[in-house]
């Protein structure tokens, strides 16, 4: 893989991501190599926990709104926009599918995709300095990959609407406080503590530890999978509309956004 690498210390994977340019933006070639890492674990009966992070100052600056794969898109097929726009929830859902134990490291800045990414594992671990924020609304989209029920769970109803619809840039801080993420550390250590976090998941016994998980993860997310089925049709639908081209240009220019509803 390009982008990804896996490596493997006894019962516990690392999964590393870093791709040149905006820190670790989400390119749809990323984001099918992240689908790519998740499910080599699918059949894995030696791996007890998997720790993600992103390489480098930042975990994640979210969707890469710049990718010229994503460009090309507007003049793609609306076959082939429905099939492009759910390559981020299948990322999601093979992460949330792991049967091992995953705990998300993160430094620096979390945004949009990269939250949606990070809300798919069992834990978070964050450095103080780290930053969270979901400015999709705020581009003209949608907040989709079935990032609303997860997000939802973790921190209540109207906390996630501040989250996704006011565009609040939340510090690590105030992120433990609301539950968005568990453990903060100081800067430059959450890795350090996700191996921590790794280490006593090791120490579980392996099929009670899956069988928890799955009957955790199944009662969390009993009406999820259903309420987000059409999340890419929402998002191709938004896509299409004025307001996200207005929305992106005004991101690409570094100018405030007009919209007009339409």
């Amino acid at each position: 893989m390009q982008y990804v690498e896996i490596r493997r210390e006894g019962r516990i994977a690392y999964v590393n991501f870093e791709r040149p340019g905006p820190a670790n933006a989400l390119s749809l070639a990323l984001m099918r190599e992240l689908t790519e890492a998740a499910r080599q674990f699918e059949d894995d009966h030696e791996t007890s926990a998997v720790v993600l992070t992103g390489v480098g100052e930042n975990f994640c600056l979210g969707f890469d709104l710049k990718d010229p794969a994503l460009g090309k898109l507007r003049d793609a097929s609306l076959s082939e926009r429905r099939m492009a726009f759910q390559v981020g929830a299948r990322m999601c859902r093979a992460w949330e599918d792991i049967p091992a134990f995953t705990i998300c490291a993160i430094e620096g800045w979390c945004v949009g995709g990269g939250v949606a990414l990070a809300v798919s594992t069992d834990l978070r671990v964050a450095s103080e300095a780290s930053m969270f924020y979901v400015p999709e609304v705020e581009r003209g989209l949608n907040m989709s990959w079935g990032s609303v029920p997860r997000i939802t769970n973790l921190i209540g109803p109207a906390r996630a609407k501040r989250l996704i619809i006011l565009a609040e840039k939340w510090s690590a801080g105030r992120a433990v406080d609301l539950g968005l993420i568990d453990e903060a550390t100081r800067a430059g250590e959450a890795l350090t503590t996700a191996t921590a976090l790794a280490e006593r998941a090791c120490d579980v016994p392996p099929v009670a530890l899956r069988m928890c998980k799955q009957g955790i993860n199944s009662y969390a997310n009993a009406l999820a999978h259903a309420t987000t089925a059409h999340d890419h049709d929402q998002f191709t639908l938004a896509f299409d509309s004025e307001d996200a081209a207005e929305g992106i240009a005004a991101f690409v220019e570094n100018r405030n956004p007009t919209f007009s509803g339409r």
